[in-house]
């Protein structure tokens, strides 16, 4: 790609002059020379220590099937409404249009990485003067164009290149990561609203049972069947349970504001949409999740990580080119003239063709020590990306046991939840007839108010675990697969950009 880059500027002055094409002939033969010749090492993507399965892959629960990663929280929950919610904040979360931005701004550096390869100097120049000199008046003109460029004999531009091709790889992934992070922490959210919501009910029916309770006990009192120290642990209990609804409306506005924020909306924007109580979300009976071997394609921090070690891979050819010397060629074209009229004669022509080397020959040391250090960083990279795969899979095997746990658990929880209901009809009619004293109705409501809530929050934990589970496998970058990142940037963000520079025009046109 560099060749006809580099003939098309020299042959423009060969086609004026006829001067230069010896050079061109020279610079190309070089360059098709040279052009394979790099220093750096040759990188593979590194071996990395992944269990041939899951831990818990023979439960009923999971299977090794291909998960659906695009769109899990479709497929996962069936809930229209946390669909919107996630794309919503698909398209308005700020810190999403952050990572996008970064992205463009990686492009760029790999556009300046790409034309540091072509000349790196190309100037129009052009002065004119008009002085005294032994009492007569002199003028000066001249116009010119010139050209240098250092040649890439040992790789060091391309391995620029690679370094910012792999660095702007490392940003697509980061926002991945965001992206990845964003639906989890949508739904995340939305499940926990559903809950709290879910124990607010829990609370209204605890309040209700416990209210008759409290009548029977004051009905009784006051016809002299009992004392009233039934009636006073009765209300005791009512407006203990009373109390709790407060904090949990605190807690369910502040998930909403949270929610909100994730939409990239001011707290409160939110309320007509989750004003109306659902259902928590419930998991299938089954999930795919595939092997431990998909997450080095599938997590975004390992695909980072990896992209990052290749980066720097580069560099070290790049420190090691600068143990060789660099070898440039330049030229000069233009016309000279006292008079402005005749600056465009063939006699006013000037023209001149240099080339040079430049050798740190006594700098050894020092750039022998940049070589050792580049080799460092890419072995602590190195190292971390292995590491980053292992904390993968035991965030991966975390999340999945704790789905499956979780489920165990609330199989449990249901059914004491469904014993103690059945325990407090009981000990209500049995109280009311006189069988038992008031004493068994308050332990048994007490045991109920607690086991319902329990049972909210173990159907939520179900739900929240298998969202964990998602997000430890990496999924739901992949609905940006097949959109560039100036396609992830909002038509309000672009007018912002062109606003302040045109530049940005022919991009956002491509």
């Amino acid at each position: 790609m560099m060749q006809p880059v580099l003939q098309s500027h020299i042959n423009y002055g060969a086609a004026n002059r006829g001067v230069l094409s010896p050079l061109a002939a020279t610079v190309v033969t070089i360059s098709v020379a040279v052009a394979g010749c790099t220093l750096g090492p040759d990188y593979l993507p590194p071996a990395a220590p992944v269990a041939d399965n899951w831990i818990e892959h023979g439960a009923a629960e999971v299977s090794s099937n291909a998960p659906m990663m695009p769109l899990w929280w479709e497929q996962a929950f069936s809930d229209p409404l946390l669909d919107e919610l996630v794309a919503l904040a698909l398209e308005q979360n700020l810190s999403l249009r952050s990572a996008t931005l970064r992205v463009m701004q990686s492009q760029q550096v790999l556009a300046i990485a790409v034309g540091n390869q072509f000349p790196q100097l190309q100037q129009l120049t052009g002065s004119a003067a008009r002085f005294k000199e032994s009492n007569i008046i002199l003028e000066d003109y001249d116009v010119g164009f010139n050209v240098s460029w250092e040649l890439d004999m040992w790789g060091r531009f391309r391995g620029e290149v690679r370094t910012a091709a792999a660095s702007m790889e490392a940003s697509v992934a980061a926002y991945d990561g965001v992206l990845v992070s964003l639906v989890a922490q949508v739904a995340q959210i939305y499940i926990q609203i559903r809950t709290t919501q879910s124990r607010l009910e829990v609370a209204q029916q605890n309040i209700q049972l416990q209210s008759q309770s409290f009548h029977i006990a004051r009905a009784k009192a006051d016809a002299g069947e009992v004392s009233d120290l039934d009636a006073e642990q009765a209300e005791s209990l009512l407006y203990n349970t009373k109390a709790i609804v407060p904090g949990l409306e605190s807690t369910l506005q502040q998930l909403k504001n949270a929610l909100s924020v994730l939409l990239g909306r001011p707290p409160g924007s939110l309320g007509a949409m989750l004003e109306v109580a659902k259902g928590i979300p419930s998991a299938p009976p089954q999930v795919a999740i595939g092997m431990p071997q998909d997450l080095l394609r599938q997590r975004p921090d390992i695909r980072g990580a990896e992209r990052l070690l290749a980066a720097q891979g580069a560099q070290i050819g790049v420190a090691r080119a600068d143990l060789y010397p660099a070898f440039s060629i330049a030229g000069a074209i233009g016309s000279r003239a006292t008079e402005i009229g005749q600056l465009f004669e063939g006699e006013t022509e000037t023209w001149s063709i240099a080339g040079g080397f430049v050798w740190n020959l006594f700098n050894y040391g020092r750039l022998r020590s940049n070589v050792r250090l580049q080799d460092a960083r890419f072995q602590q990279l190195l190292e971390d990306y292995r590491q980053t795969v292992l904390d993968a899979q035991v965030d991966a095997e975390n999340a999945i046991v704790a789905y499956l746990k979780s489920h165990q658990q609330l199989v449990m929880i249901e059914r004491a939840a469904s014993a103690s209901r059945r325990s407090v009809e009981l000990s209500t009619a049995q109280y009311t007839n006189g069988l038992v004293g008031f004493n068994t109705v308050i332990t048994t409501l007490t045991a109920d108010a607690n086991q319902q809530d329990q049972l909210a929050q173990s159907r939520g934990a179900v739900a929240a675990s298998l969202v964990q589970v998602y997000r430890a496998l990496g999924g739901g970058w992949e609905v940006r697969e097949n959109l560039s990142p100036l396609e992830l940037v909002p038509p309000e963000t672009r007018e912002e950009m062109l606003q302040r520079t045109g530049y940005w025009r022919k991009v956002f046109q491509e």
